[in-house]
């Protein structure tokens, strides 16, 4: 049977990845109800879907990898099935499922729909499927086994014991941290000698070529815990994985530095910031992250300022705020006498998500905006910003030129109302002239108000 993928009619959204049957999809090619089908029938496979737009610029970017993981997951006999929906057409669909942006990825397993949040590579989704889509805790029951685990995955956590209150926590957790990480289960004898427990049962998390031990008294919710803990100790920052890291409360410290430049200040504050996050882990690991990004484009935006490179940073992702160096670091001793400045205080924090940095952070993204359009097309952002001002301008100029007429009607008025009446008559008693024979008689003039007034009373 024939494997290969179908683009169905413009009137269908859900297009399949090669993972279907030919004949099968050639069926509900020609049925109208292929979307009731998939709603009703969706909850006994498993599905990968792309929610898109056709409009969507980054949607239009990730259909050749949507491609490619289809084809991966048929080479690899996945049980996942690989789709992607017009989230435009069938908006009921997508709202039923939360859609609110373009493009969102979701896996659909059962009643529940999980969330991709990753790096829109082919691999990065390819492991999401495969995480979510298989056991929630996945038991690891020998040591070979705890081995392969250690070998393939850089970060992963490991309930050790019977059945507990600890446990049914540690199976909450994973139910709603299962799209970041993995979760397995393993007796006392699996785990590796070197790991020394304290007490049973325990949760650990294996990263770093190291293990750490859940302690509810200094951790505190295990679920935060592990959220904070699922990021290696040291990583290439970029600002989707800073935007992730604000999640867990930690500062994140960065050797801002030019990858192409291999001068000795660019690679030793790379090096010190590395030596720092492995050395000092047991001292730090609950409070800092450590990394270096290439270039200072993104770091700039959040700073709302030019920082020179080389240079190390310290964000606070959670409320915006950073801390800048106030020394000369030559080796990792000056880092972590700065980093412990930080923490207790002696080091002021700058930025912040005060009113007044909120209305800075307003003006800058504005600013920022309209350079970057004046710098990529100069004439579409003199289109974009002078027809508007051209508009505005006559406007102005039609509402000025017509308060000047009517103020021009608005002095004659005035001017006729203060010009004399004509004489008035000699008396009351003076009669009118007679009219001459043949003449049409003229109408009598009529009295003015006050007159009359007089005359009624």
């Amino acid at each position: 049977m024939t494997l290969g993928w179908v683009q169905p009619a413009p009137c269908f959204a859900l297009t399949w990845a090669a993972l279907v049957p030919l004949e099968f999809l050639l069926l509900i090619y020609h049925c109208s109800c292929f979307i009731k089908v998939f709603k009703e029938n969706r909850k006994d496979d498993i599905w990968l879907v792309d929610f898109y737009a056709p409009w969507c610029g980054h949607c239009k970017k990730l259909e050749p990898i949507w491609n490619e993981v289809g084809l991966e997951m048929k080479s690899i006999g996945s049980p996942v099935k690989v789709g992607k929906m017009d989230a435009t057409s069938y908006s009921s669909i997508a709202s039923e499922f939360g859609v609110r942006g373009y493009p969102t990825i979701k896996l659909l397993k059962g009643d529940l729909a999980y969330n991709y949040r990753g790096p829109r590579t082919k691999d990065d989704i390819i492991e999401f499927a495969h995480r979510v889509s298989g056991a929630l805790i996945r038991p690891l029951p020998s040591q070979q086994m705890f081995e392969h685990v250690r070998k393939r995955h850089r970060v992963f956590f490991v309930y050790t014991g019977g059945e507990s209150p600890l446990k049914e926590k540690y199976i909450d957790a994973a139910s709603e941290l299962i799209v970041y990480t993995y979760f397995f289960s393993a007796s006392e004898e699996v785990v590796p000698a070197y790991v020394t427990l304290k007490e049973m049962p325990a949760v650990l998390v294996f990263k770093d070529e190291t293990y750490f031990v859940y302690d509810e008294y200094e951790d505190g919710d295990l679920s935060s815990w592990i959220n904070r803990e699922r990021f290696q100790n040291y990583l290439t920052m970029d600002g989707f994985l800073l935007y992730e890291l604000g999640d867990t409360g930690k500062l994140v410290a960065i050797a801002v530095i030019d990858e192409k430049n291999t001068s000795v200040e660019h690679t030793r504050l790379k090096s010190i910031i590395q030596e720092v996050a492995r050395d000092y882990r047991d001292q730090f690991h609950r409070d800092f992250q450590f990394g270096h990004m290439d270039g200072n484009d993104y770091i700039n935006t959040l700073l709302m300022d030019e920082l020179k490179v080389p240079t190390v940073v310290v964000l606070n992702t959670s409320n915006q705020q950073y801390f800048l160096l106030d020394r000369q670091i030559t080796n990792a001793e000056d880092m972590v006498q700065f980093i412990n400045n930080i923490l207790d205080g002696t080091v002021d924090a700058q930025g912040g998500d005060s009113i007044l940095q909120r209305l800075k952070r307003i003006v800058f993204d504005a600013k920022s905006t309209v350079v970057s359009i004046f710098r990529s097309s100069p004439l579409m952002g003199c289109f974009l910003f002078g027809l508007p001002l051209g508009v505005i301008s006559i406007m102005c100029y039609g509402i000025y030129t017509a308060d000047a007429d009517g103020g021009y009607i608005e002095e004659r008025y005035e001017v006729s109302k203060s010009e004399p009446d004509g004489p008035e008559p000699a008396g009351e008693s003076q009669e009118s002239p007679e009219p001459r024979a043949g003449a049409s008689p003229l109408p009598a003039p009529q009295e003015p108000k006050d007159v009359l007034e007089k005359k009624k009373d």
